[in-house]
């Protein structure tokens, strides 16, 4: 399902200027930029280096690290000193899913399951209390739903980042390229991180010292293969900007569109796509026989409890695989029950028209998968489609559109390439593998005897397989990261110091 987790706070709060500022303290070069991140020109700020010792850096200013952003102000309190902590976020702005912010699309998850709720429905940072301040909790009562537009839940998570951005804790336009071991102490042992980071805006490198380090990028659009590299072909996640290009430069013209994907991403393009060009022909390409309902009923939405996760981590890892695969229907290749009426009752008025489903305007062609595509002369897009049981030969056919869409899903291991020259730190036992695994609080396994307990990274979004199905979604991130704030600054994981070399089996 879409959206995944990877999101913003209020501005109400005043500054109690406690926190250090994360803008000012890249050397307090600002070049004309206000505190708050945002130009007063261009809408960017251009950092520079700093030898200053970070308490937390996060990579990356989603769901997830906003989320440890509200954790860490609501306990700040209990925490002395006040931590000093710096997000680095590669978007010029906050954004989140912008290019599925489709006319009407709803949140596929309860209000409740903000940022802060779960863990404190105290908070300032609670889906109500950004009603209440936006003047529409009455209004929003009266709708008596507990599913809001995506737009507007994006709305709320911006208004939950501009907390942060005017206390200049969040540097926007910051593509962190590497993190790497920083100082050591006299045991030979890292006590810090040294992360660089590359200005989109300018290119210039950026070095920021910290003692923890969270990675938290969120997934990358993934393509598959032997659909790359096409002029007219681009994912889900660029939709909305897209079609709204396309629709300024093709005005007038009768085009074609085919959509690869059964989710629920590649049923709201579709359905768009049908209203909004009302002459334009559109195929749905799916690997199944039918779209499939995505099951929200109570007992299954208990896998998204938070509590799940102690559960699913301490499986045996075929145990836990099996577990996970069984969970997948309800997230992955699925979509919302009411949004598949909708569609199911607009072709039954194509088929009122025409019993010739090759006839109709919007079809959905199903048991196939793409075998191949191509730039077409004309600069469209030809498909070459086969049947889904590999088994089946002689069955391919082509299928030429202006335009493809694909909802083909993301790849969630940028922390490789950006963990790369932390790999030699890694024990012993998981060198071979070379993969980061990660304890129970998400802390990565390093060697204990090379790494001093003061000094960690976490990793948030990516740990599915250890973790269970909701890592990447919205529903635990407050409780989550109320857990990452305790694992950082609260006691240090006995798991990691006294059993470092340990794994989930």
């Amino acid at each position: 399902m879409v959206p995944s987790a990877i999101s913003t706070p209020t501005g109400a709060d005043e500054n109690n200027g406690q926190y250090s500022n994360g803008v000012s303290s890249f050397n307090g070069q600002l070049d004309g930029m206000h505190l708050n991140g945002h130009s007063n020109g261009n809408g960017h700020v251009r950092a520079h280096s700093s030898d200053e010792l970070l308490d937390l850096l996060c990579v990356g200013f989603g769901p997830a690290s906003l989320a440890i952003a509200i954790a860490l102000h609501d306990t700040q309190n209990t925490i002395a000193p006040t931590p000093n902590a710096v997000f680095l976020e590669k978007q010029p702005q906050f954004a989140w899913h912008a290019g599925m912010q489709l006319p009407g699309a709803k949140m596929q998850i309860s209000f409740l399951k903000d940022l802060a709720t779960p863990r404190d429905p105290r908070s300032k940072f609670t889906f109500i209390n950004y009603l209440f301040d936006k003047g529409r909790l009455n209004q929003f009562i009266n709708l008596s739903t507990f599913l809001p537009t995506r737009v507007e839940y994006e709305d709320y998570l911006r208004w939950c980042a501009s907390h942060f951005e005017e206390e200049g804790k969040v540097v926007y336009g910051m593509e962190v390229d590497s993190v790497r071991p920083g100082s050591k102490n006299a045991a030979g042992k890292v006590t810090n991180w040294e992360v660089t980071a590359r200005d989109t805006a300018t290119g210039n490198s950026v070095t920021r010292r910290a003692r923890h380090v969270v990675i938290a990028v969120g997934g990358r659009p993934f393509v598959p293969q032997n659909m790359q590299g096409l002029k007219h072909l681009a994912h889900s996640s660029q939709f909305a900007s897209t079609i709204t290009s396309i629709q300024k430069r093709e005005e007038g013209r009768k085009l074609s569109f085919a959509v690869i994907g059964s989710g629920q991403s590649a049923a709201e393009i579709f359905n768009d796509l049908w209203e909004r060009f009302p002459d334009a022909e559109v195929k749905l390409v799916i690997k199944g026989a039918s779209l499939r309902p995505s099951d929200d009923s109570p007992f299954v939405n208990e896998i998204f409890d938070p509590d799940r996760v102690d559960a699913i981590y301490t499986q045996g890892s075929s145990e836990r695989a099996a577990a996970i695969a069984l969970d997948r229907g309800t997230n992955y290749g699925v979509v919302r029950l009411e949004l598949l009426e909708h569609l199911y009752q607009k072709q039954y008025m194509q088929r009122l028209e025409s019993p010739d489903e090759t006839m109709w305007r919007c079809r959905i062609i199903p048991n196939r998968r793409v075998l191949s595509a191509s730039q077409s002369v004309n600069s469209g897009v030809v498909l070459c489609l086969g049947d889904s049981d590999e088994t089946k030969r002689g069955t391919e056919e082509e299928v030429e559109v202006d335009y493809v869409f694909t909802a083909t899903g993301y790849v969630r291991n940028a922390h490789e390439n950006i963990l790369s020259e932390v790999r030699h730190l890694l024990p012993e036992n998981l060198q071979k593998e070379g993969k980061f695994n990660v304890a129970r609080d998400y802390r990565v396994k390093l060697d204990v005897g090379q790494v001093d307990g003061g000094a960690g990274i976490w990793l948030q979004g990516c740990n599915e397989g250890t973790h269970g199905l909701s890592d990447t979604l919205l529903s635990i991130l407050a409780v989550r990261g109320g857990e990452l704030v305790n694992s950082i600054f609260g006691e240090v994981s006995s798991e990691v110091v006294s059993e470092g070399l340990s794994s989930p089996t």
